[in-house]
């Protein structure tokens, strides 16, 4: 059986004019279409929106259940609600949105209350309806509280910078948040486009790095691949590699000490975001009291390899 080429699952079928495989944020440069109502879990993008949008939903989705209780309160009509006070219509209909929220969150302060059996049936519906949704909004906050997720900053660019005898493609990360990352790991693969005109393909070759893991992280930690005779980047130039439209994908994954469990983050570079000849400037210093200082904002700081600069 003939053996096929290294696929990482981003496919081989090259489609003219795309513009990276992983965006900035981590997430795959894919849109998916022709799925049903039946493949939406509403569960899933609750929980993965961000905060802002996820307040405001439940913001919106609290006042239009109150508006639309509020509105069949208002029309059984009136005398349907104890303690009503003025006798306008705007009166009765903000009484009834104020019954109508202490019924849904099932406060009750007393001074509303059903009066007639449609009034009670419907507030004995939105009582039930206001208790499974408490339920629901308490499960998705613990859910996006307790769930763990890496937020690592990544350099805005890659480098080509001296090592050793010889050089190297250098990227940096840093832990933005305050909890401790263990057992980090990096994988870092070059996508390119190679192949004659009209049989084009994506090539992606697995980049042997100078440290592939490291045991803790604290610090900043710099991913090198040496340049040497069994790297792809042999020999390259900034036109080969946009000519080949190149792009490095990145995979980090690491052990949460906190939730003990394993988080990933996904980057990728392309061949404009590589500057040739640059050099990391340090990014953590000794203090007065001899303890480590570490400026997550510069992690992404770089030089001209010619000046002073430290690969940390």
């Amino acid at each position: 059986m003939e053996m096929t080429n290294f696929d990482p699952g981003l496919t081989q079928k090259f489609g003219a004019g795309l513009t990276r495989a992983i965006n900035k944020d981590g997430t795959f440069n894919v849109h998916r279409t022709g799925t049903g109502w039946r493949d939406i879990h509403p569960y899933l993008h609750l929980i993965n929106m961000p905060w802002p949008l996820f307040v405001a939903v439940v913001v919106i989705g609290y006042v239009v259940v109150n508006l639309l209780f509020a509105s069949a309160y208002y029309g059984l009509g009136p005398g349907q609600l104890a303690g009503v006070e003025g006798g306008s219509e705007a009166d009765r209909f903000l009484s009834a949105f104020y019954f109508s929220a202490q019924t849904l969150t099932t406060v009750g302060y007393g001074g509303l209350s059903p009066k007639g059996t449609a009034a009670n049936m419907l507030a004995v519906f939105e009582a039930m309806l206001g208790w499974l949704s408490l339920a629901v909004a308490t499960g998705l906050l613990y859910g996006r509280v307790s769930r763990p997720s890496a937020r690592l900053g990544f350099s805005g660019r890659m480098v080509v910078a001296p090592f050793q005898s010889g050089s190297s493609v250098q990227f940096r990360i840093v832990n933005q948040r305050a909890n401790t990352l263990m057992d980090v790991e990096a994988m870092v693969l070059l996508m390119t486009v190679q192949g004659a005109p009209g049989a084009l393909r994506r090539e992606y070759d697995l980049l042997k790095l100078e440290r592939r893991r490291i045991f803790f992280f604290p610090l900043t930690w710099t991913i090198v691949h040496p340049i040497d005779n069994e790297s792809p980047f042999l020999g390259k130039t900034p036109a080969d590699l946009e000519r080949l439209q190149a792009e490095v994908l990145i995979l980090v994954k690491a052990f949460d000490d906190t939730f003990s469990q394993t988080v990933h983050a996904r980057y990728s570079y392309r061949y404009d975001e590589i500057v040739w000849d640059g050099r990391f400037k340090p990014a953590f210093e000794i203090g007065e009291s001899g303890d480590m200082i570490l400026h997550v904002d510069r992690v992404g700081d770089y030089a001209a390899a010619g000046s002073e600069g430290t690969s940390a």
